[in-house]
């Protein structure tokens, strides 16, 4: 006989049962994805998240926690994230892991309220660990857009979104100097940019207590204006840029001596240092980027190639006879001339029967040489921050943006927007900035492992001034070129690394003699799988053991 009907016999003689079908000795009454869950939830237990938001356990923490680690895995709206949280409803095995049984969606919208409750506290919280000490604090602004008009937050203003037809709200963003999300304020949707920094101002020195810190913005925040009557009054230094008039201002001779700037001078991919009587006090550092000065000549040439096709084809009308008259002309030019932008560097001449135009090249040229120059703007001395440290302070405002690009669109998606009251709307917002920051570290906890540079120290030693072209890590080259890791793993998107820690699944099993009793049983991770929880010090079936036992 065959052996394994051999030891069934011998099973049968010993008293036990031998079973047709594995379904028949080990049934599987629930399978569910869980890697991602686990890693997800396991990394915000490591981080101390639930303490943040509360010292003392309370189901509101539990809640709260939950919708932050259920935003990291699919962003949706507040019944989402309550049919998550439902064991009943969960697609995953989060609401398992959690044990909160079932969760309405009022409970989510009180979980807003209390979080709003908790916002300076969890805040204070986030600076303590990220902006201890002197340090620099980024900060930048955005808006989302707004479906309906029943928040009063909603307002019309200047769209970064392209949805001229809705109103939005505005909210400005504290971030470390290394990108990691610490607070968040709200704004109506018509507030300018400058008008938020006295807020953040304040919220820097009041409630944070940071004896000495610098906060860096662009130069459409951080304006001379707001220099003055917010900044230089509490003692706070800061790193910004000066607009392009007030660069022009720069080349422009002052009334006493030379001017202070020569754009012959300023040499490419370089940190110069000027000081100039028009900003007292201040350290200007100037770059010229020719990377950025070709793309823009190029620019403008197309620009005015194509207003001068604009121009021959009204020519062509007012030759043709179809347009006369030195009124209807001008009113067509005006019209139709300034459509790129450029009118200004044309000379029109225009006549009842006729209209001709020539480039102001004096014009053009003195534009031209400007291309590619920035200057950052400081208070700090030089004993604080060196020159090339300064202009890469206010070049790290590009981790902001990434912020900025994961809330609105590629991850989180605080758009659109489900909750209406303003304290809602002010909760929904400061929940995304939360799951970022778990999002953040589960980036560089998983970096080995995706499409993310995991050498930033190496790639920032191929500069040598922060003013060249961004480069990328070795070790970045080749996962973008070969599609695989140094351990030979498919390189992933934080997506896709989720969706494939997913397929490990939580199994609730009974045993036959016994179906009242459940016992959980993981799926065995892959290689791929145990790598990831290795990198994030998390152990997938740590949550697990007491929920289907007890």
């Amino acid at each position: 006989m065959p052996a394994y009907i051999i030891d069934g016999i011998r099973a049968m003689l010993k008293g036990g049962v031998v079973y047709k079908d594995i379904k028949e000795a080990f049934p599987i009454k629930r399978s569910l994805p869980h890697g991602h869950v686990a890693a997800v939830y396991g990394t915000a237990k490591k981080l101390g998240l639930d303490r943040v938001l509360h010292r003392k356990g309370s189901r509101v923490r539990d809640i709260a926690l939950g919708a932050i680690v259920a935003r990291v895995l699919s962003p949706g709206s507040k019944l989402a994230v309550s049919r998550a949280l439902s064991g009943e409803t969960a697609t995953t095995s989060l609401g398992t892991v959690m044990g909160l049984g079932e969760v309405t969606g009022n409970e989510v919208l009180s979980m807003l309220d209390w979080l709003m409750e908790r916002k300076g506290w969890i805040e204070r919280s986030l600076a303590k660990r990220h902006l201890s000490g002197g340090t620099m604090v980024l900060y930048d602004v955005t808006s989302s857009y707004f479906e309906g008009d029943t928040c009063s937050l909603a307002m019309f203003g200047h769209s970064r979104d392209k949805k001229k037809g809705n109103k939005q709200i505005v909210f400005g963003l504290l971030c470390s100097k290394e990108g990691c999300p610490v607070a968040v304020e709200v704004f109506p949707g018509n507030t300018a940019d400058p008008m938020t920094v006295e807020t953040q101002v304040k919220k820097i020195k009041e409630r944070f207590g940071i004896e000495k810190v610098a906060l860096v913005g662009d130069r459409g925040m951080i304006t001379t204006a707001r220099i003055r009557e917010e900044l230089s009054p509490c003692g706070l230094e800061w790193i910004s840029a000066l607009k392009t008039r007030d660069i022009r201002n720069l080349v422009k001779k002052p009334k006493k001596g030379e001017p202070a700037l020569n754009p012959e001078e300023v040499r490419e991919d370089k940190v110069g240092e000027i000081k100039s009587d028009l900003y007292p006090g201040e350290r200007l550092m100037v770059c010229l980027n020719p990377r950025l000065r070709e793309e823009r000549r190029r620019k403008r040439e197309d620009l005015l190639s194509a207003t001068e096709g604009i121009l021959e084809n009204i020519a062509r009308l007012v030759s043709g006879g179809s347009l006369r008259g030195a009124e209807k002309i001008n009113r067509r030019v005006g019209r139709d001339a300034d459509r790129k932008k450029v009118e200004k560097h044309f000379e029109i001449t225009v006549t009842d029967s006729d209209m001709s135009w020539r480039r102001k090249e004096g014009k053009i040229r003195a534009e031209a040489a400007l291309d590619g120059i920035y200057i950052v703007r400081t208070s700090l001395g030089s004993c604080d921050i060196g020159a090339e440290e300064a202009v890469s302070a206010y070049k790290s405002l590009s981790r902001v943006e990434r912020a900025f690009r994961s809330i609105k669109t590629t991850s989180l998606r605080v758009r659109p927007i489900y909750v209406y009251s303003e304290n809602h709307v002010r909760g929904h917002v400061f929940l995304c900035v939360l799951t970022y920051y778990l999002e953040w570290h589960l980036r560089r906890g998983l970096a080995p492992l995706m499409f993310e540079d995991d050498d930033r120290e190496g790639a920032e030693k191929k500069r040598s001034t922060p003013v060249e072209k961004a480069e990328v890590s070795d070790s970045a080259k080749r996962k973008s070129r070969t599609k695989k890791t140094e351990e030979g793993f498919c390189v992933h998107s934080f997506r896709t690394l989720m969706e494939d820690l997913a397929t490990l699944s939580l199994n609730e099993v009974t045993l036959p003699g016994s179906p009242e009793h459940r016992f959980p049983m993981i799926t065995e991770p892959t290689l791929l799988q145990s790598r990831a929880f290795e990198l994030l010090d998390v152990e997938p079936g740590r949550f697990v053991a007491s929920k289907l036992t007890g």
